[in-house]
């Protein structure tokens, strides 16, 4: 089966924004490379035209071509937010384990030590399990 191709036609709309937004300057890279493929696009360039100008992957042509058909321009000039890793130690969490350096240490000790700290907001059940390291992270961001 042969690919079809699909021209990209830009509306007056979206070309004046893309003007705009190619020749303000104030967006990242990968914006304006977008921006650039898509304008390129609208003026009949092939991909492979287009790969060698950009020094892109005649991939990211077709990418960028592709949400532009399916989702429109604003969708395709930013990136869809990534989900990440959950958060394990919550904001309640980090402010227990922040007001527990700020008490008194135990008996027997000067002062808190970053596994003192991570070993007893364990015992206080403040959180299933928490490392010397990530609470040295905790209290770096409290001032």
């Amino acid at each position: 089966m042969t690919r079809t191709t699909h021209p990209v036609k830009l509306s007056d709309a979206e070309i004046s924004s893309l003007t705009t937004l190619l020749t303000r300057g104030s967006t990242s890279a990968r914006t304006h490379c977008r921006a650039r493929i898509l304008d390129l696009l609208h003026r009949g360039q092939t991909p492979a035209t287009i790969a060698a100008t950009l020094q892109v992957s005649s991939q990211t042509i077709y990418n960028v071509k592709r949400r532009y058909l399916a989702e429109g321009l604003a969708a395709t000039l930013v990136d869809k937010p990534r989900a990440g890793r959950p958060i394990r130690i919550d904001g309640e969490q980090r402010a227990r384990i922040t007001a527990l350096a700020c008490s008194t240490p135990p008996q027997g000790h000067a002062r808190w030590s970053l596994r003192l700290l991570a070993d007893k907001a364990v015992e206080l059940e403040y959180c299933e399990a928490v490392s010397h390291n990530a609470v040295k992270e905790i209290l770096k961001k409290t001032s």
